[in-house]
């Protein structure tokens, strides 16, 4: 495991595939002051759960997002220590980074792809019946398409931590 601040702040919540998710302190704290602030603004408990299963769906997103990293990071032989979930976005801790250039892109881009399926697949199935719900994925769909372009770039190549795939 990498010795960094992230990893010092940070606890698990589960594996998937395999790899260890992991929340940092300042997630937890971030969701629940939003929500919280939300509500009071609101004078109104349900707005304040609202926000925070706005903020989960989309870090939900942000959790597939670097899954997508990982997982096409593990078809050329490189394993995930962990992915752990920050407000800023996430990480995925990568042992390293590919070697071949090509793989190292289409690492890269492996994020940013899962973002545009899944703007897809909100703004192309979901029934019109639901509205209010649609409202609140448009909002999901729109941070999805916002966060997949900026993400494509790749840690410099000096970079003496260990390689992450990052969002």
């Amino acid at each position: 495991m990498c010795d960094t601040d992230a990893v010092k702040w940070s606890f698990g919540i589960g594996r998937i595939a395999g790899i260890r998710i992991e929340l940092h302190v300042t997630f937890v704290l971030f969701v629940v002051w939003l929500a919280a602030s939300q509500g009071i603004a609101a004078g109104d408990a349900g707005r304040a759960v609202a926000t925070a299963a706005l903020l989960l769906l989309i870090f939900g997103c942000v959790l597939l997002h670097e899954l997508g990293h990982a997982l096409t990071a593990r078809r050329y032989g490189i394993r995930t220590r962990s992915i752990i979930l920050l407000p800023i976005g996430g990480v995925a801790n990568l042992e390293r980074m590919p070697e071949n250039p090509r793989h190292e892109i289409v690492v890269a881009i492996a994020g940013p792809a899962v973002n545009v399926a899944i703007v897809a697949i909100l703004l192309f199935s979901i029934p019109a019946a639901f509205i209010i719900i649609y409202m609140e994925l448009k909002v999901i769909a729109f941070m999805n398409l916002r966060v997949g372009p900026d993400r494509v770039r790749p840690l410099p190549r000096g970079d003496p931590a260990p390689a992450r795939a990052h969002a």
